[in-house]
């Protein structure tokens, strides 16, 4: 599936060129990541994820295919598998900045494979998701490019992909499946219940 996701940072092209190259300066900004080790050229990791009880670990690795500097273009692509099932995930993240007035507005492309229960969940669920996720690592971005440059991201933590997606309108159609299992399930029990002899 394709995702397509923008955002602004509050410093010219020129400056946020090489700060959204630097993998370990951006890594923290990402909600679950953590950076394992990176050489220039490829980078090793995890990402961890919730959905209530669920819990997914992916562990892998990425590298760039291109950095085209004169187009201010960079292309990434990485690939993980959850260390507690056999679901994998595999993207090619493409980023274009372009001058924003005295910012930069980055344009995010990303061709997104899931296998294994993450690919249970829906596009419309993936894409409020990722949107989410993108806004959290762009505040965070901006805040590190801004005036308060010292600003430091908070430690990496599994993302919850419920407190994530809270008013969104995939997670009301989950929390409402989720709440007529649940009315099922007690259902269930209380009949269950009567059946059984004194």
């Amino acid at each position: 599936m394709r995702l397509d996701h923008s955002f602004t940072v509050p410093v010219p092209v020129d400056a946020a060129w090489p700060v959204l190259l630097d993998l370990p300066t951006v890594a923290p900004c990402l909600p679950g990541a953590r950076l394992g080790g990176y050489d220039g050229e490829r980078c090793a990791g995890t990402v961890q994820v919730k959905l209530g009880p669920i819990a997914l670990e992916y562990r892998g690795q990425g590298r760039f295919v291109e950095r085209d500097e004169a187009a201010h273009r960079a292309v990434i692509e990485a690939s993980g598998r959850d260390t507690r099932s056999a679901g994998t995930a595999r993207a090619t993240v493409t980023a274009v900045l372009a001058p924003d007035g005295d910012a930069t507005r980055v344009q995010v492309a990303t061709e997104l494979t899931v296998t294994g229960r993450p690919a249970q969940f829906g596009r419309n669920l993936l894409a409020d998701v990722s949107g989410r996720l993108v806004e959290q690592f762009a505040d965070c971005l901006a805040a590190r490019l801004g005036e308060s440059g010292a600003t430091q991201a908070p430690p990496a933590e599994p993302v919850d992909l419920i407190r994530v997606t809270a008013g969104t309108a995939s997670f009301r159609r989950y929390a409402r499946y989720a709440l007529l299992a649940g009315a099922a399930l007690v259902a269930w029990l209380l009949i269950r219940g009567r059946r059984r002899p004194a």
